[in-house]
């Protein structure tokens, strides 16, 4: 039998065929969504999840699923991928990579050179979080080591970056996650030097190109501890990146700038560094800047110098200095440093409600997070608030870790895991 044609050339049965394929991959990234969170704001990069119960209230006998002492301070986010979670951690003087799988049972522990201790009390050497696509994970630490290991721990390749191409002369411990790509892993430093982003391959560790990004600030301007964000751009792969007092994109494949955009700092105020990443809801990026002063809204795409073009909104009377925000449900929610909570409309940067969380003798460096429908807050002195965020703001509870907490929480196939400065913790609800 001869299948009938459409106009578009297609039959009938290959749009049935390609509708079933369509329909597995979506069900095979929901499934990956729900799973996993495999680099520092999830696998959407918004630091929020749709899915899943998540516990509201706990204490050390309540809801805690498991506690895994860890082998050294670090301040970075663990990831999750297939129930092995994955974190880095100085051990014995080195920067390694720590494996425990979903019961907290540890399973792996890989040295990948000299650590080089942070030099702040809310810092580390291990302050930026690991990522990985599902088939490796890579790991950048404070000393320079780059490294990309199997999920078995071994080492793939490794590298120094300090020793190919400078030390950084960041005021603060560096803190930039490495992103990856299709075919790259991306690390980033901008600094008062010879700043850049690079793209090595995944397999290999080879260098596959290497782009200077340099601008001239006021004192401190040029310092950014942002991590970029994988968009995409005319239908292809692109890098967001903040940092001197500019947005720009850059081609994934040659990191060629596509488009920039500056004057975030008119006044040209010294020391407004770039510490919160932007987050980005449908075509519109924001950007916290100021010192916790100010939010910018920027539209994606454009050639050149989109300053004049592209900039849609700019609210100066809200910020976040250390937090990076997170996207939900279409809102940006911002926790600053003092705890205030702040419901953005991301169209016009309007503000939709305020809330405050506790106040304490410390900040909250956490950047939040949110899951069915609860903001995940969590105080440098190791208190973690939960309060209710859809259709308005109400704390919920504040439980105390007994430790100090400086990395971002993570909800992820049921559970809550928070890494404190000694233990890695799994809650779950009603456990």
């Amino acid at each position: 039998m001869t299948e009938r044609m459409n106009l578009s050339g297609t039959s009938p049965l290959s749009l049935i065929l390609r509708c079933i394929a369509v329909g597995f991959f979506t069900a095979t990234i929901a499934s990956a969504e729900t799973n996993n969170w495999p680099r520092w704001r999830g696998p959407r990069d918004n630091g929020s999840t749709e899915n899943g119960s998540y516990p509201t209230k706990w204490d050390a006998t309540t809801n805690v699923v498991w506690s895994a002492p860890l082998p050294g301070k670090g301040c970075s986010t663990p990831i999750v991928w297939n129930e092995r979670i994955y974190v880095t951690a100085p051990s014995d003087g080195q920067d390694s990579l720590l494996a425990f799988d979903w019961a907290g049972k540890p399973l792996w522990q890989t040295p990948v050179g000299p650590e080089k201790p942070g030099k702040n009390r809310n810092g580390s050497g291990s302050n930026p979080s690991p990522a990985t696509d599902g088939t490796a994970i890579f790991t950048h630490f404070k000393s320079g080591n780059l490294a990309a290991f199997e999920l078995d721990g071994k080492v793939r390749w490794k590298t120094n970056l300090i020793e190919r191409f400078g030390k950084d002369t960041l005021y603060w411990d560096y803190g930039s996650s490495p992103v990856l790509t299709e075919k790259d892993v991306i690390a980033t430093l901008m600094h008062h030097g010879e700043s850049y982003v690079a793209a090595f391959d995944k397999t290999t560790g080879d260098l596959r190109w290497k782009v200077a990004r340099n601008f001239t600030t006021p004192t401190e301007g040029d310092h950014s501890y942002a991590t970029p964000i994988v968009i995409r751009h005319a239908g292809k792969e692109a890098l967001l990146v903040w940092g001197a007092e500019h947005l720009t994109a850059h081609d994934a494949a040659t990191g060629a700038t596509l488009w920039s955009c500056g004057d975030f700092n008119p006044e040209s105020k010294s020391n407004w560094v770039a510490v919160s990443s932007p987050v980005v809801v449908g075509d519109m990026a924001v950007v916290p800047f100021g010192r916790g002063s100010r939010l910018h809204g920027i539209k994606l795409g454009g050639t050149g110098d989109v300053t004049a073009t592209h900039r849609a909104w700019v609210s100066n009377d809200t910020g976040s200095f250390v937090p990076t925000p997170l996207e939900y449900k279409g809102r940006i929610y911002v926790v600053r440093d003092r705890g205030q909570v702040v419901c953005i409309n991301p169209a016009d940067g309007t503000t939709v409600w305020t809330g405050d969380l506790p106040k304490g003798a410390q900040s909250y460096y956490s950047s939040p997070a949110v899951a069915d429908g609860k903001l995940y807050a969590a105080r440098e002195d190791g208190t973690v608030f939960v309060a209710k965020i859809d259709g308005g703001f109400e704390v919920l509870s504040e439980n105390k870790m007994g430790e100090p907490i400086i990395a971002s929480p993570v909800p992820v196939a049921g559970r809550l895991l928070i890494r404190g400065e000694k233990h890695l913790f799994c809650i779950a609800a009603g456990k």
